[in-house]
């Protein structure tokens, strides 16, 4: 009877294993093969079959890549706005949820239903354009920064996080002459390291793959990003006439579609980098900061 019960369970067991082995290859697969086709000629993608390694190997595709002064340009401007936008995002959202966190903060239920309806309802597209242009926020890059240094969704996170942080640490260092700020950057921010990965993670992916931003606000070539430079070729190898210029730079061994999957592992390399160093706190993070409170 036990014998017949562990070889269903493993029979179970091994089914399970080959089914999310199957799962695992089909959202894999897709990853290594913009990956082989970026070693691939880019002619020699066009005729098909490329599919398990690069059948003619070359890097030609990243030395374009390189010299094209709008991507290397494109790139740089996605650094930078993920760097900064991320570090301002995160400070900002942060003090914000700090002073929020605090249960004895007057009208707090006030300030908790404009956070709240903020979150579920905006004002639309053209409203947000004459602001920004109010502002004087269009075609520039702090177009890219100042409207997501609050986002609504992680201050509602973070206050949920903060707040079950024991007080006693706060009032010992009151007993001590500390004051909020040297309490924040002091005592709340090294004992918030996985709610602040968390959000660190979502706003940096959030920047860098952000497009819409560059493509509604921006008109400087200057200042586009890679992910619009990304979604700018797609367009254009979609598009009759470019298909037959595809066709003719297929000559030239480099095509539209070996500089898209290219560009896509540049743009995906820094985020897989980044991602390793932030995971163990990712878990744990969205979890206290989203169920406790």
């Amino acid at each position: 009877m036990l014998k017949s019960q562990r070889q269903k369970d493993f029979v179970f067991d091994s089914v399970i294993y080959v089914v999310l082995f199957i799962i695992m290859l089909t959202m894999l697969y897709p990853f290594y093969y913009v990956l082989i086709a970026s070693f691939n000629k880019g002619s020699d993608s066009l005729l098909g079959g490329v599919y398990l390694w690069p059948r003619n190997f070359t890097l030609e595709n990243y030395r374009v890549f390189m010299d094209d002064p709008k991507w290397v340009k494109a790139f740089l401007v996605s650094v930078l706005r993920t760097v900064s936008g991320t570090l301002l995002g995160l400070l900002l959202t942060s003090i914000v949820a700090y002073g929020l966190s605090h249960r004895d903060l007057l009208f707090s239920k006030v300030y908790f239903t404009v956070i709240v309806f903020a979150m579920y309802f905006s004002g639309g597209l053209i409203p947000y354009y004459v602001v920004l242009r109010s502002l004087g926020l269009l075609n520039s890059f702090a177009v890219y920064i100042i409207p997501s240094m609050l986002s609504t969704f992680f201050l509602l996170i973070a206050i949920s996080f903060f707040r079950e942080i024991p007080a006693e640490l706060k009032e010992s260092a009151h007993i001590d002459g500390a004051g909020e700020l040297t309490i924040f950057f002091r005592i709340i921010l090294p004992v918030s390291t996985p709610v602040l990965a968390t959000m660190a993670l979502f706003m940096g992916v959030g920047q860098w793959n952000s497009w819409l931003d560059s493509a509604y606000f921006v008109q400087s070539e200057e200042l586009r990003t890679l992910a619009f430079r990304m979604m700018e070729v797609i367009n254009k190898s979609n598009s009759p006439m470019d298909s037959l210029a595809v066709a003719n730079s297929a000559s030239a061994g480099v095509t539209s579609f070996s500089l898209q999957v290219t560009s896509m592992v540049v743009s995906i390399v820094p985020i897989i980098c980044v991602y390793p160093f932030l995971q163990k706190y990712f878990v744990s993070g969205i979890m206290l900061g989203s169920v406790k409170g």
